[in-house]
């Protein structure tokens, strides 16, 4: 008996962890993975998550994006309908104002999310500073005009084009 509740709970456990591996929307295309497979037709929250978790704790989905198969591709197009998440953590005013300042804390951690190594840093931190008005058209720019033109004036840049993935 004992063991049989250890091994629930050891299983809930990983369901648990494996669905606070948030997935973008189309991951690996429309029905990637097991999880699409085992819940296919179902909708509300509780068959999302189930799905999700499913995908995440076998690398089902992983797998499947890798090699082709189980439905998932790498083809399909990634979107994201959420907010910003640099407006939604009130990043964007810190970015802006060590941006104009061309260095701080916040532009730095900036650096971090895009993927910049740290010996490129101070060059990103440069770049970002010289590029300011194209980043920060206005004073009310979204989180997202700010990333798309971010990513805009690194693609520019010999030594910060490595980190930016190019569209397929």
């Amino acid at each position: 008996m004992y063991k049989r509740l250890l091994g629930k709970g050891l299983v809930l456990g990983l369901l648990s962890a494996g669905s606070m591996a948030a997935h973008a929307d189309a991951a690996g295309g429309k029905g990637c993975g097991w999880g699409n497979m085992i819940w296919e037709g179902q909708n509300g929250k509780a068959s999302h998550v189930l799905a999700m978790t499913t995908n995440g704790t076998s690398g089902n989905a992983t797998f499947g994006v890798t090699s082709g198969t189980n439905g998932c591709t790498s083809r399909a197009h990634l979107s994201y309908d959420g907010r910003s998440l640099l407006a939604m953590n009130g990043m964007l005013d810190s970015i802006a104002e060590d941006m104009a300042q061309g260095q701080g804390e916040a532009l730095d951690a900036y650096a971090i999310l895009l993927g910049v190594e740290q010996a490129d840093r101070a060059h990103f931190a440069r770049v970002a500073h010289d590029n300011f008005a194209r980043i920060f058209p206005s004073a009310d720019a979204s989180g997202e005009q700010v990333l798309a033109a971010t990513l805009e004036v690194m693609r520019g840049d010999a030594r910060l084009a490595r980190y930016v993935r190019q569209p397929a």
